[in-house]
C-alpha cells in the first residue's frame, strides 16, 4: 500500500504518537492520586493547576509549532524528543505546587502538544493521496498507548515508585527516539512528498494560505468550532470520571471496562476513516464527525444503567476516532500544504486550549452543584449548534484553486 519511504514516514508519525502520550490526560491522570497524596492538595486544586499549565502550553505552541515551516523535519524532530525527555525527568522531581505547574506545562506542552504536532504535521505534508490512510495509522499509535499503558503503569506501580518510573520514561525516550527518527526521516525535507502516479491529483494547484489568510477566513471559525468539541467534553470526561462514576453509581470497574470499548471502537473507527477520507475528501465527511459524540451526551442525560457506560464511551471513541484524522486532513485539503506547520501549530493549540477550557469548565459546574446530566445538556448544546452551523457552511469548504 505505502513505498519504502511512504512507511518510514508513517512509522515516524506511530512511534511519536505512541509517545505524545506521556502528555495526555489519560496517562497524567494515573498519577493524579500520587501526586496529590505527595504534595496534599484536593482535587480541585489539583484540576486548577492542571488548566492553567495545559492553557500556558497552548499559547507557546502556538509561536513554536510553526517552526517546523522553517527547519528540517529531523532537526526539528531531534529538539522535540529533547524536550520531552527533560521533561520527564523533571516531571519525577515534582516537590511543591509550583514544581507540579511547571511540570504538568513541561509534559502539556512537549507531549500532548509538540510531539503530536510534529508527527500529524509531518504526515500532511508528505502524503497528498494517501493522506487519510496515512493518518488514521499514524493515530494507531496514540490509540495503541491507551489501550497497553493503563495497565502496564498501574502494574509498574506496584514494584517502582512513580517518581522512579517517570525517570525511566525519561531515559527510555532518550535513547529511542534520536535513533528511530535519524533512521526513519533523515534525508526528509520540508519539500518531500509521496510520489503519485496519477497525474490528475497534480491537474489543478490550489491556493497555500498562510496563517494571517487562514484568520480571516469564517470557515475556519465554523470548522473550528467543530473540531474543539472533542477535546474539550472527552478530556472533561476523562479527568472528572470519579465524578461521574459516583453520579452514575456504575462502580470503578464498570468504567474501566468501558475505556476499553472507547479505545477498540476508537482504533476501528481510525482504521476505516482512513480509506473512508482518500475516496470521499475529508471536507465531506467533516459533517457526520460529532454525531455519535452528541448521541454520547444524550445517553449521559437520560441513562443511568451500568450499560449505558460502554454505549457512552463507546459513541464517544468513534467521534475520537474521526477527529483525530479529520482535524489535520480538513486543514491541509482546504489551505494546503505549504504552511501546514504554521496552521497545524494554531490548530493545535487551539486543541491543547480546549483542553484547558473542558478541565475548567467541568470543575466549576461541579462546584456549582451541577448535576452531571445538566453538564451532559450543557455538552449537547454546544455539540448541536457547531453541527448546525457547520451544516449552512458544508458545501463552501472547497479549496480555492490558483
Amino acid at each position: 500500500m505505502f513505498k519504502s519511504l511512504s512507511l518510514k514516514v508513517i512509522i515516524f508519525g506511530f512511534i511519536f504518537t505512541f509517545f505524545s502520550s506521556f502528555g495526555q490526560s489519560f496517562f497524567l491522570g494515573l498519577f493524579n492520586s500520587s501526586i496529590r497524596d505527595a504534595l496534599s492538595i484536593t482535587q480541585g486544586q489539583f484540576g486548577s493547576i492542571y488548566a492553567s499549565a495545559t492553557l500556558l502550553s497552548s499559547f507557546l505552541l502556538i509561536w513554536v509549532g510553526k517552526k517546523i515551516d522553517d527547519i528540517n523535519i529531523f532537526k526539528f524532530a531531534f529538539f522535540v524528543t529533547l524536550l520531552l525527555s527533560f521533561s520527564c525527568f523533571f516531571f519525577s522531581k515534582i516537590s511543591s505546587i509550583t514544581f507540579l505547574f511547571v511540570s504538568i506545562f513541561l509534559m502539556r506542552f512537549s507531549g500532548q502538544g509538540m510531539m503530536s504536532h510534529t508527527a500529524t504535521t509531518t504526515i500532511s505534508r508528505y502524503f497528498t493521496k494517501s493522506r487519510g490512510k496515512a493518518l488514521s495509522t499514524c493515530w494507531f499509535g496514540l490509540s495503541t498507548a491507551e489501550f497497553i499503558l493503563p495497565v502496564l503503569i498501574v502494574y509498574s506501580l506496584t514494584i517502582v515508585t512513580w517518581q522512579n518510573l517517570w525517570i525511566s520514561i525519561s531515559i527510555l525516550i532518550l535513547i529511542l527516539l534520536p535513533i528511530s527518527s535519524f533512521v526513519l526521516i533523515k534525508n526528509l525535507n520540508l519539500d518531500s512528498r509521496e510520489e503519485i502516479k496519477d497525474e490528475k491529483v497534480h491537474k489543478k494547484d490550489i491556493k497555500q494560505w498562510k496563517r494571517t489568510e487562514v484568520l480571516k477566513d469564517y470557515r475556519f471559525y465554523i470548522v473550528c468550532l467543530n473540531m474543539l468539541a472533542m477535546p474539550w467534553i472527552a478530556t472533561g470526561v476523562f479527568v472528572y470520571q470519579s465524578f461521574i462514576t459516583e453520579s452514575k453509581g456504575w462502580g470503578t470497574f464498570v468504567i474501566a471496562q468501558s475505556f476499553m470499548v472507547y479505545s477498540i471502537l476508537s482504533v476501528i473507527t481510525l482504521l476505516i476513516s482512513g480509506f473512508l477520507i482518500d475516496k470521499f475528501t475529508s471536507r465531506k465527511l467533516l459533517i457526520f464527525m460529532n454525531f455519535p459524540l452528541l448521541l454520547s451526551a444524550l445517553v449521559l442525560i437520560f441513562f443511568k444503567s451500568p450499560f449505558s457506560a460502554f454505549i457512552f464511551l463507546g459513541l464517544v471513541g468513534i467521534s475520537n476516532g474521526l477527529a483525530n484524522v479529520l482535524g489535520s486532513s480538513t486543514w491541509a485539503e482546504i489551505y494546503g500544504v505549504k504552511y501546514i506547520g504554521s496552521l497545524k501549530a494554531l490548530t493545535t493549540a487551539l486543541m491543547v486550549f480546549s483542553t484547558a477550557f473542558g478541565t475548567a469548565l467541568f470543575g466549576v459546574l461541579i462546584d456549582k452543584g451541577y448535576s452531571i446530566e445538566q453538564i451532559g445538556l450543557v455538552s449537547f448544546t454546544y455539540i448541536f449548534f457547531s453541527i448546525i452551523l457547520l451544516i449552512f457552511v458544508r458545501n463552501k469548504l472547497n479549496p480555492h484553486y490558483i
